[in-house]
């Protein structure tokens, strides 16, 4: 007879559907209890020592840590605001914190409503971790209304010193525009000029400059009249993709094309490549190298095993 055991019998495996699901293993492996270091009667001493040795490397790892920043909106499908850069900050080696902006009820399939928290709140979120913690870049998302981005961009002043990328969130992927126009102002007035990198995608960069994308070196220096430099994410190259980004200082237009895939679940994959941008900004990355990185992670990402969002049928 086998004396009382730990058993480890699971693993992941990815299915063509790029699903993944947890199955057993066909042997599992038995590791007998009295031959594990550490005793059932021991646990509590053991898993205190473990938080101490965890604390101490934390601490003494933390001035390498990349810290980012959110400013953003919640949604229930995990795939897009928050919850996806979390995920992104977080894989790419980050340490993520947030001030919620508003609640996103959707589905697969549409928008039910947006909720907005109040104005002073938000900033005082943001005011909370960045004043007492401190922030090596901060990354906005769905700012919905005027009086939100004023306050945003009040509390940004204050810390001019650390990096900000300003994902101008406003416009859907079918083109449909998701805040007022005042708005749209809003973010050239009182945003563009405190970013560091602002990250449109195609049909917002449009939006932004009033006309078509048209030739792309001049419109991105268009775009850069805030002073910020420009990644304009997605412009349809044929074959490719291309996000182009346009480095002010230098005066640079870098592509980086990637192939096109087809997904059923865009949604997000915007937010999710300007968080892992952050993330490398955060990391001390000059910004060539944090968009390369950004871009391979995201390679990984869209075509690698993972959890897919599609209706639900009955």
């Amino acid at each position: 007879m086998h004396s009382p055991s730990l058993i480890l019998q699971y693993h992941f495996v990815a299915e063509a559907s790029q699903r993944a699901e947890r199955v057993p293993l066909a042997t599992p492996k038995v590791l007998p209890l009295e031959s594990a270091k550490l005793k059932i009667l021991d646990f509590p001493f053991a898993l205190s020592s473990l938080i101490r040795t965890f604390a101490a490397a934390m601490e003494k790892d933390k001035e390498n840590t990349g810290k980012v920043f959110l400013i953003a909106g919640s949604e229930p499908l995990g795939s897009a605001g928050i919850q996806a850069d979390i995920k992104a900050i977080t894989r790419c080696g980050g340490w993520a914190a947030a001030a919620l902006t508003c609640v996103v009820d959707e589905d697969t399939s549409r928008i039910k409503g947006i909720h907005t928290l109040p104005p002073e709140l938000i900033a005082s979120q943001a005011e909370s971790f960045l004043g007492s913690v401190g922030a090596d870049c901060i990354k906005t998302g769905v700012l919905p209304s005027v009086e939100i981005i004023q306050a945003v961009a009040d509390v940004l002043r204050r810390y001019a010193y650390v990096p900000k990328l300003i994902d101008p969130v406003i416009v859907n992927f079918a083109g449909e525009q998701l805040v007022s126009d005042e708005a749209i102002k809003a973010y050239k007035q009182l945003l563009f000029p405190l970013a560091t990198l602002i990250t449109p995608n195609r049909r917002e960069a449009e939006v932004l400059l009033g006309h078509p994308l048209g030739d792309v070196a001049e419109s991105l220096r268009e775009l850069a009249q805030w002073g910020c430099s420009v990644l304009v994410k997605s412009v349809d190259e044929g074959r490719y993709l291309v996000d182009y980004l346009y480095e002010k200082e230098s005066d640079t237009l870098t592509p980086f094309p990637k192939k096109k895939l087809v997904l059923t679940d865009r949604n997000g994959t915007g937010d999710t490549l300007a968080s892992a941008i952050a993330t490398h900004l955060a990391l001390g990355s000059d910004m060539q190298t944090a968009l390369a990185r950004a871009e391979a992670y995201m390679q990984y990402f869209l075509s690698g095993p993972r959890y897919v969002i599609s209706a639900h049928v009955k």
